[in-house]
Formats: structure tokens, C-alpha cells, sequence
């Protein structure tokens, strides 16, 4: 990744921004949410894999900032929302696109139902990811 951040340098106009904006795994929450509130169920589990890429992206940003390559300007963390309608619907689209991400294990899938069924009628289920912005400006 480092050499793809170099690559990336030289392609930049001068005093160029580059947006690193990503998901990061964080044991994201997992909720049930209505009109005027909402509450945890669980969180999901992050698997193995992908958090390895979280923290490899995070050291090559680190050393391409530490090297000179870039300047960091600015960062934050937002969240994202995703909303189904039930837990079925929120677990297999997680099955679909995720599985390879993330997992929501059996006691938070159980709490998760409980909430949902006793809830108020627009009660909806949601999964609370946690987005990186970062702003880098090419150094001098």
C-alpha cells in the first residue's frame, strides 16, 4: 500500500489533497431504533482478516505521513447507519455482502429479535458503522 500511496504522490498536483475515507471495524452496534430513541442489542464481531487490512492501511497512512510524502491535515470518525425493517432482513444481507466482514453472533441476533418484537410499531433494526475521513496534503 505504501508504494501505491507513492504512486498516488506523483500523480497529485502540487500542494494536492488526498481523501483517505474508509469503514473501520469497531465492534459496530447493533440496534433497534423508532421515532424517538433507540437501544443496543449487541455489537457485531469483527473478523479477523479485514481488521488486519484496518490496521495495515492505518500503518502504511502513518509511515507515507511520517516519511514526508504527505501531510495529515485533519481526521474524524462519523457514524453510517444501515436500516432493515426486521432482524431477518438485517442478517441476510449481512450473509450477502459481509460475511466476509463482520458477524452478529447468536446471544446479540437473540437480543436483537427481543427488542424488535416488543418495540414500537416503526421500530426499525440498524447497524451503526464508524467511517475514517483523513485529509492529507502532498508535502513540500
Amino acid at each position: 500500500m505504501v508504494h501505491a500511496l507513492n504512486e498516488i504522490r506523483g500523480v497529485l498536483a502540487p500542494d494536492g489533497l488526498l481523501i483517505d475515507l474508509r469503514p473501520l471495524l469497531d465492534r459496530w452496534p447493533v440496534e433497534v431504533a423508532w421515532s424517538d430513541g433507540y437501544q443496543e442489542a449487541g455489537r457485531a464481531t469483527d473478523l479477523e482478516e479485514p481488521r488486519a487490512d484496518d490496521d495495515a492501511a492505518n500503518v502504511a497512512m502513518t509511515h507515507i505521513a511520517g516519511t514526508g510524502g504527505f501531510a495529515r491535515e485533519r481526521q474524524e470518525t462519523f457514524p453510517v447507519f444501515y436500516y432493515w425493517n426486521t432482524p431477518k432482513e438485517m442478517q441476510e444481507y449481512i450473509a450477502e455482502n459481509w460475511d466476509d466482514v463482520i458477524r452478529i453472533d447468536e446471544p446479540a441476533s437473540t437480543d436483537l429479535r427481543s427488542l424488535w418484537a416488543t418495540a414500537n410499531a416503526d421500530a426499525r433494526v440498524r447497524l451503526r458503522m464508524k467511517l475514517l475521513i483523513t485529509r492529507y496534503r502532498i508535502s513540500q
